[in-house]
């Protein structure tokens, strides 16, 4: 019965992420009714971070339905991103544009597909966001699966009290849960790293677990392959279940910043 209720609700909460979707690509239709700020959101001319929504690990530029989501959490960008310092200003411009204060850029990384920045709290050091940055228009939004889903402070589900298990990203390998939505966390960083080895261990063996960031109800880490990163994955703070980002592509290069 309870399985069969988890089911139940996953699936109303799918439907419904769909029809918001819909919806808000028809506002913006008819003259961008919808209050999102983010030129050609939901056009096909669309382009951001090199992801198409709905469909993780095989995301492209310029299709129909790229990300809108609450608030206008997408800004549109000025030019093509070419360098990791560049990536980080658009990212500062992004968060100074929604008007939020405390946080700084501590990582930025270039993969294949789009650069990849978290955000920190100066005070705590706890991970804020996770955002891609579009390399051909600059444009800034989001990361999907975990940062939106499991963040209970800064996601799109925060106070809400669903996670959503895989029905967002490719590669999770947990199931749908209730849960909590306060960000508190029975894992440790340790802990994480081991359920995070087990994972590589079943499904992409001769790789390593590296060092887990936390973040409001969850952890997100890189993994090795002969010493270099090779990918990165999320663990729920208090289920242990994995999800992997499918949709960076290759590894290119990082740069860090020291609180």
């Amino acid at each position: 019965m309870k399985t069969t209720l988890i089911v139940l609700v996953s699936a109303v909460l799918a439907v419904a992420l769909i029809g918001a979707g819909l919806f808000i690509g028809a506002s913006w239709a008819r003259g961008r009714s919808a209050g999102f700020g983010h030129a050609g959101c939901g056009t096909a001319e669309s382009s951001w971070g090199g992801m198409r929504w709905g469909t993780p690990g095989a995301w492209g530029r310029g299709a129909q339905g790229a990300l809108c989501t609450r608030g206008g959490y997408v800004t549109s960008g000025a030019d093509e991103i070419t360098t990791l310092e560049d990536a980080k200003g658009a990212v500062e411009t992004y968060l100074q544009d929604l008007g939020y204060t405390g946080l700084e850029v501590e990582e930025v990384m270039e993969f294949e597909r789009n650069y990849y920045a978290i955000a920190v709290e100066e005070d705590t050091r706890t991970g804020a966001m996770e955002l891609l940055v579009d390399m051909s228009t600059g444009a800034v939004g989001p990361e999907p699966g975990p940062n939106m889903m499991w963040n209970a402070k800064y996601g799109m589900m925060a106070g809400r009290g669903f996670s959503w298990g895989g029905m967002m990203g490719g590669g999770m390998m947990g199931r749908g849960r209730v849960w909590s939505g306060s960000g508190e966390m029975t894992l440790t960083a340790a802990e994480a790293e081991d359920a995070a080895q087990r994972w590589l261990d079943a499904n992409l063996p001769g790789r390593t677990a590296g060092e887990a960031d936390p973040f409001y109800g969850y952890y997100t880490l890189h993994f090795l392959r002969d010493g270099e990163v090779d990918g990165m994955l999320s663990i729920h703070g208090s289920t242990g279940d994995v999800w992997y980002h499918s949709w960076h592509g290759g590894f290119v290069g990082m740069m860090e910043e020291t609180g």
